[in-house]
């Protein structure tokens, strides 16, 4: 296998990057993550007329890649860059499944969602849930939706909602799941927005005989949306290690500058050790995304056994970069104005997105022992 990136991604790479670097700045993101939709349309528009939206998708929904190398060049550019953009909702999760189950009719709004003027979000979470993603209790009976989805990323501002709701069998089982295209400003739909710890926004998502459109076969959608959640975990843990680079280096360099009893810190040899296991979780943790990325179009069990090795990886090694990247720094660490605690919150918080660590471990051993 390849893992080494073609000409296209590395120049997608590079030119995201110095967007971010050069038009991304801490303040910008803040404003962003403060305004009234909790990220930047301007912003958002100029990474879709760089193509970073249709790098999310395939050719045949009118992107130009969809593949595993292309989520990670993306997110880990936009984790570096701590971006709070609904790049996960709309172009890996709403955007995937209509791509992947949509008709012609429905698959024909993907040319917006590429050019940056239209949003989606997937609203699948359950409150009792927790990490089993095929638990579903909401309902649905003559094309009318009724439950509660919780912690929907973006919500607040999607053009249009991808709904999953059970059509049959009981609330665990992975048959009888459908998915819904729901208007949120259509009756019977109530949200509830609030800014989540690290800069995002989520919602609670209330379903009250709401009107659904059917995205692909009643009752079929289990494995697409198995496959959609393995590419959203892919993007969390490349935007991860995105982020955790950036923790590294910012410690680095303070350890150079910070001096106590005459030196700079960087110079005792403890600490020096301290970064130097920083150095290797974080190699580790980009071995890992490497190896999902490039086994994501694989058959499924190998698919999701790599990406819950990956998850895991991410998991127990940001939980190190954030914890030692703030104790090395100290006191500033936790200050609101300096951008390493934006950084570590944010590696924290993806740990909870799509099953944690021991949730991951757990599975690996699970479809280890069923392959």
């Amino acid at each position: 296998m390849d893992f080494e990136h073609t000409e296209d991604r590395r120049m997608l790479a590079d030119t995201l990057q110095r967007f971010m670097a050069d038009r991304y700045t801490m303040e910008t993101r803040m404003k962003a993550a403060e305004s009234e939709d909790g990220f930047d349309r301007e912003i958002w528009a100029q990474l879709a007329e760089l193509g970073v939206i249709g790098a999310l998708l395939p050719e045949e929904a009118g992107g130009f890649g969809g593949a595993g190398f292309d989520l990670m060049v993306v997110f880990e550019s936009l984790g570096r860059a701590l971006s709070v953009e609904p790049a996960l909702a709309t172009g890996v999760l709403g955007a995937g499944l209509i791509a992947e189950l949509g008709s012609e009719g429905q698959k024909a709004q993907l040319e917006d969602v590429i050019a940056g003027t239209r949003l989606l979000t997937l609203a699948h979470g359950e409150p009792e849930a927790r990490y089993d993603l095929a638990w579903v209790s909401t309902k649905v009976e003559g094309g009318k939706l009724t439950g509660r989805k919780c912690v929907v990323p973006n919500a607040g501002t999607a053009d249009m909602l991808v709904v999953s709701a059970r059509s049959s069998g009981e609330v665990t089982d992975e048959d009888g799941i459908s998915l819904f295209l729901v208007d949120p400003k259509a009756d019977g739909v109530t949200i509830r927005e609030a800014p989540s710890v690290d800069g995002g926004r989520v919602a609670d998502v209330f379903l009250d005989g709401a009107p659904g459109e059917p995205l692909g076969s009643e009752g079929g959608a289990w494995p697409a949306l198995e496959t959609a959640a393995a590419r959203a975990t892919l993007a969390l843990s490349a935007e991860a290690l995105g982020a955790m680079s950036v923790c590294h280096e910012l410690t680095v360099d303070y350890s150079k500058q910070r001096k106590q009893f005459g030196r700079p810190i960087g110079t005792f040899q403890a600490l020096q050790h301290r970064m130097v296991d920083m150095g290797v979780e974080l190699e580790q943790a980009r071995s890992a995304v490497i190896n999902a990325a490039g086994r994501l179009e694989q058959d499924r069990k190998t698919r999701e056994m790599q990406i819950s090795a990956c998850k895991n990886m991410i998991g127990r090694a940001g939980k190190h970069v954030a914890e030692e990247t703030i104790q090395i720094h100290g006191g500033i660490a936790m200050t609101w104005e300096y951008a390493v605690a934006h950084y570590a919150k944010r590696v924290i918080m993806i740990d909870h997105q799509f099953g944690d660590a021991d949730h991951h471990l757990e599975r690996f051993i699970r479809l280890s022992r069923a392959a």
